[in-house]
């Protein structure tokens, strides 16, 4: 039993090892079984509500070890733990659905490097709990890191904070231009009036351009309270989206087709651009978190979608890591 565990009185999870995952953190926490005879399934629906404590405390959960873990195995721990998987609504990036809710992590190519960031925070629903299931680990590279959202929120200053707070920030997108998602893709459906319906019940403010194209924008927090633990939270797309966090080349690349052909960007709440010393110190205060372990096959990511952000690093192929979202929750705090 893990060291955080113990020094809590949290009983242990019977069949059961805890410890640390990454040498010297507490996320996230392994959890692996006593022997090959314990079952990841059967764990998951006769001690649910340690599982669920001891996510709360740490914001995610790796189950390593279990024998014949798959897909299929993937999605009914889901569902014994959290509920049935939702659908993936309002895309950022490509991906494609292998099943029953389930799909891949991302389908951008393997150089690039995903930044951390949580599960839709973008939108007035988000999932509250994410999952990753690994059945193909890559040879190298490949992890999926991740960042302890309270902690960030410590991390940044209370200047900045404050500045942000006041008024949240503006996300901006531009579909059907130069470059970025077809909105038939990110809303899953050509006719303009469930897109128009998606974006009034989501408080988006949208206009339609020439040549069938669309752009959107909305004004998002960037701190929230988590419902049950009523700690803190950074919680927003804020860096993710902003094109300095792809690098100099890049964003100066991307403004080259003019800032109404950006397919994503941040602003403050006013529309005017956020500094570069307040992109610089959020993206540190992530970075400064970051933890990350390599991948094996059949192992189980469960996270709390609030307390953690996750990303993507480099690699090598083939990896195939899939993923499953839960329980929609809409704005907790104001």
């Amino acid at each position: 039993m893990s060291t955080a565990t113990k020094s809590a009185n949290v009983p242990p999870i019977p069949n059961a090892i805890e410890e640390p995952a990454v040498p010297g953190k507490s996320l996230p926490l392994l959890v692996r079984p006593e022997d090959t005879s314990v079952d990841l399934l059967e764990l998951a629906s006769e001690h649910g509500k340690l599982i669920h404590e001891r996510l709360l405390r740490h914001g995610g959960i790796l189950f390593r070890g279990f024998s014949r873990v798959t897909v299929d195995t993937f999605r009914q721990f889901i569902v014994a733990v959290s509920g049935n998987p939702i659908e993936y609504h309002e895309r950022t990036s490509p991906r494609h659905e292998v099943g029953g809710s389930i799909y891949t992590s991302t389908d951008y190519p393997p150089d690039q490097t995903i930044f951390l960031h949580n599960e839709q925070s973008y939108n007035v629903t988000w999932p509250m709990h994410i999952f990753f299931h690994c059945a193909v680990a890559p040879p190298a590279g490949g992890a999926t890191p991740l960042a302890d959202c309270r902690a960030v929120y410590r991390r940044i200053s209370k200047n900045t904070r404050e500045k942000l707070e006041s008024g949240g920030y503006c996300y901006t997108r531009n579909y059907d231009g130069v470059i970025g998602l077809p909105w038939r893709e990110v809303f899953q459906t050509s006719q303009t009036s469930v897109v128009e319906e998606y974006c009034r019940a989501n408080d988006i403010d949208f206009t339609w351009g020439e040549g069938d194209t669309l752009s959107t924008r909305q004004i998002r927090p960037v701190t929230r309270v988590h419902p049950e633990t009523g700690e803190a939270i950074w919680f927003n797309h804020l860096a993710f989206f902003n094109i300095w966090t792809l690098g100099t080349e890049t964003a100066e690349a991307l403004l080259s087709f003019g800032k109404d052909q950006l397919p994503n960007n941040t602003y403050y709440a006013d529309g005017s651009d956020i500094e570069p010393a307040v992109l610089a110190e959020i993206r540190s205060a992530y970075l400064a978190e970051q933890v990350s372990f390599p991948w094996h096959a059949g192992d189980v990511l469960m996270l709390d979608n609030m307390l953690v952000a996750h990303g993507r690093e480099p690699f090598t192929p083939p990896r195939e890591v899939v993923v499953g979202m839960t329980e929609p929750t809409s704005d907790v705090t104001g």
